[in-house]
């Protein structure tokens, strides 16, 4: 229960600087990104998508994996932290890149240019294109986690394998899938999945959502069964509940659920998203019912 929040502000970035860089496959790319979140530069951005992902945004026809690293302040120049972030990222690259620097001023917005740019563009259109393809019968989705260096390329090339044949067994279709680094820390990285499927040939929207929601079952259970988080960054709810509840022990969920009778005892605060409320069950309606 939230009773009192404080903000924090900062000074708009004036000094901002980006690269893109092209490998020759993903793993090449993760060792490069590993030692930039392993070197205390702390980028404002360092993404890192594979041969799919590049390929589908527009970025890399050529099937390669690619790097978007960024830095930006407020008050010094950001050249050195790019400089040593290139010397981190050009061992294992196909070809050389070049840095993009952008001063402006403090009341002005910035630009930003090449590949960095183009996938800031695609990036915020995604979900409004989800929204679209989903009304034609077309499924599109994606879940996130978050794993440990050491096991990280066998949850990505399980989990693309397993979507994969979850989408050809489900929609009798062949699917695609693909993976993007969206954060990477000392300990790990933070991979992001999107999956596109064939819902429904005549687009009927009751069909692709009775799949789509199959194909969230099975991407739980992906993700946890190979020692992922159920989710990274977009929180549990009921989309990722069933991965949620094998990860908690069932003392915390319980202990929770006598906390939510205190405080909420008619049950009306998001009932079903996380936990039950005591002696009511949610049903996939959504409406509550006696237990």
């Amino acid at each position: 229960v939230i009773t009192e929040a404080w903000v924090r502000l900062q000074e708009i970035p004036r000094w901002r600087a980006s690269t893109s860089l092209r490998f020759a496959c993903f793993s090449d790319g993760a060792e490069a990104v590993r030692r930039i979140s392993q070197a205390g530069l702390f980028p404002s951005n360092c993404c890192l998508l594979d041969e799919a992902e590049s390929h589908w945004r527009g970025l890399d026809s050529r099937g390669g994996a690619m790097p978007v690293v960024g830095c930006e302040s407020a008050d010094y120049p950001v050249a050195a932290s790019m400089v040593r972030a290139m010397a981190l990222l050009q061992p294992n690259a196909t070809e050389p890149a070049a840095i993009v620097y952008n001063d402006t001023q403090q009341d002005k917005p910035a630009t930003t240019d090449g590949a960095a740019g183009q996938w800031r563009n695609a990036f915020l259109r995604m979900p409004y294109y989800r929204n679209r393809l989903v009304a034609c019968g077309i499924i599109v989705d994606t879940f996130d986690t978050a794993v440990t260096w050491d096991r990280w390329q066998a949850m990505y090339s399980a989990v693309v394998a397993g979507m994969q044949a979850s989408i050809s067994e489900i929609t009798g279709q062949s699917g695609r899938v693909a993976c993007r680094f969206t954060h990477v820390y000392p300990d790990g990285p933070a991979l992001y999945f999107s999956f596109f499927a064939l819902g429904s040939k005549s687009g009927d929207l009751r069909s692709a959502l009775d799949k789509w929601r199959q194909l969230k079952v099975q991407a739980n259970h992906l993700v946890v069964s190979l020692g992922g988080t159920i989710t990274h960054h977009h929180a549990v709810g009921r989309d990722h509940r069933s991965g949620y509840e094998i990860q908690s022990p069932s003392l915390y969920r319980s202990i929770l659920a006598a906390a939510k009778a205190d405080l909420d005892p008619q049950g009306i605060l998001n009932p079903g998203v996380l936990i039950d409320p005591i002696g009511r069950r949610v049903g996939s309606s959504g409406i509550l019912a006696d237990s």
